[in-house]
């Protein structure tokens, strides 16, 4: 018999070593090697010795049928599944511990139960008593949802096999399974792969979905989710900030649907409420005539989204400025005061700066830039900013604004809350068209919207006074705030 041989495997990506070593040269996560077996993993009593069959070949020409799906009556998860979850896939929802992942599955199976289905939930963290506690608090404790406590696959999937299948199928957390094909710890890059490709064979060949739990933990040392993502058919991502009540699902793979698709919840006491019109959300609380904060008209997946960014630019006495940003890359936020000073004369150099976006919402898009931009120099002139505008477009790095795509979008849910203006690239005018009810305000260079903060300033922050059309100040070339 061969001996077994043993490796180190990196548990942040999945990259094997001969020998341990303190940094992972694959994703340069430091102390992230555990050993495991490396011959794999099938013993050789319980290998396959069947002779490979033939299959049919099929051309790229034919009409194939839409893959049916199963709505879970909740809007927003069906928004961010592309419509509801299709027969025989399968889904990692992965987040922060305590984010509401058991939460919101809980409230779709229990939808899905008294919907007639036969819906299976998978616990290998928690008894089946502590399910049942958290389906009474939400008041879901009369759906037919059948529970189970278990972790080995062998006998999940055998329970699973028998009688009618089911329509879908939660395991929480795919970190806590194991499979007796491998010998290695459960949550371990070895473990949580082999228990993934079984429960997704079982996926394709019975036809039920599976949803898959993966928990993140804030230093990202568990690999489970990400090991598992090139498996799965879609991953959705649970974000959002403890102190926050708001919680965004967000699509970030999806086979069937859209990426970046967005799904927006409120967490009360009965559960996770779905909000339906973020952007009204994201504003309740706006701050009316601040200097320092600008609306941003952006796009998640498919739908428009409003949101508040607010800038603080104060003098430090700090021999290294401050730069400090929620919600945004930081890289952006570099870029853009980089593009300020060196083409706009805004001195920022000896400046903390501050950026947040309202909400807990986290932006992705480059099209916030203006929106950024016109937040932070209207913090450093102590300008207030018109109440009723819009702002969005990408500056390149020699200060020119940008177009972005859904231009209309943009400025027809910017419409529908009330907003009277858009300031927006010039070469998106005409892309606008003169259906969008909107006064635009078209600006080809970061420099004109800069004269128009600073000149806003110099009126004692007057935001309902008409723009004056002059150079950038020289106090900005001073470097005066």
């Amino acid at each position: 018999m061969a001996k077994n041989t043993l490796s180190f495997v990196c548990q942040n990506c999945g990259a094997a070593y001969n020998r341990w070593q303190g940094k992972c040269d694959a994703c340069g996560e430091w102390n992230t090697l555990a050993e495991e077996d490396a011959t794999g993993s099938v013993p050789v009593s319980i290998r396959s010795k069947r002779k490979g069959r033939t299959f049919a070949l099929e051309s790229l020409a034919g009409k194939s049928p839409d893959a049916p799906r199963l709505s879970s009556g909740m809007t927003e998860l069906d928004r961010v599944t592309g419509g509801g979850f299709v027969r025989g896939s399968v889904l990692l929802v992965g987040g922060d511990p305590g984010i509401g992942k058991s939460t919101l599955l809980t409230q779709a199976t229990s939808m899905l139960a008294r919907a007639g289905h036969r819906i299976v939930y998978i616990s290998g963290e928690e008894a089946v008593a502590q399910v049942r506690l958290r389906a009474e608090r939400l008041g879901l404790s009369d759906a037919p949802v059948q529970l189970a406590a278990e972790t080995s696959v062998e006998d999940i999937v055998s329970t699973l096999s028998e009688g009618a299948v089911p329509r879908l199928i939660v395991i929480d957390s795919i970190q806590t399974m194991w499979t007796d094909t491998v010998e290695s710890a459960p949550g371990t890059v070895t473990q949580v792969r082999a228990s993934a490709q079984a429960l997704i064979r079982f996926a394709k060949k019975t036809g039920a979905a599976i949803i898959l739990v993966g928990h993140v933990t804030k230093d990202g040392q568990i690999a489970g989710p990400r090991v598992v993502e090139h498996m799965v058919d879609a991953v959705l991502s649970f974000e959002g900030e403890g102190s926050q009540q708001f919680r965004i699902l967000r699509a970030v793979k999806n086979r069937f649907g859209p990426t970046d698709e967005i799904g927006v919840f409120e967490m009360t006491g009965l559960g996770l409420r779905e909000v339906t019109n973020p952007s009204e959300l994201f504003l309740s609380e706006r701050d009316l005539g601040t200097p320092g904060t600008a609306v941003f008209a952006g796009i998640e997946g498919t739908r428009p989204v409003l949101v508040e960014l607010q800038a603080l630019v104060a003098p430090t006495s700090l021999g290294t400025p401050r730069r400090a940003v929620v919600g945004w890359d930081p890289s952006r936020l570099s870029m853009v005061l980089a593009v300020l000073e060196a083409h706009c004369g805004v001195k920022l150099s000896g400046h903390d700066v501050y950026l947040n976006v309202a909400g807990g919402l986290r932006i992705h898009e480059p099209a916030a830039d203006l929106a950024a931009a016109a937040a932070l120099v209207s913090s450093l002139v102590n300008a207030q900013l018109p109440t009723d505008a819009v702002y969005f477009g990408e500056i390149s790095l020699s200060g020119v604004v940008r177009p972005v795509a859904q231009t209309p979008a943009r400025l027809k849910e910017a419409a529908k809350l009330g907003f009277s203006r858009a300031v927006l690239p010039e070469s998106a005018r005409g892309e606008a068209g003169g259906d969008a009810g909107l006064a635009l305000n078209a600006v080809n260079s970061l420099t004109t919207l800069v004269a128009e903060i600073a000149a806003r300033g110099s009126r004692r922050g007057d935001a309902n006074a008409p723009a004056e059309k002059n150079a950038t100040p020289a106090r900005f070339r001073r470097g005066e705030g």
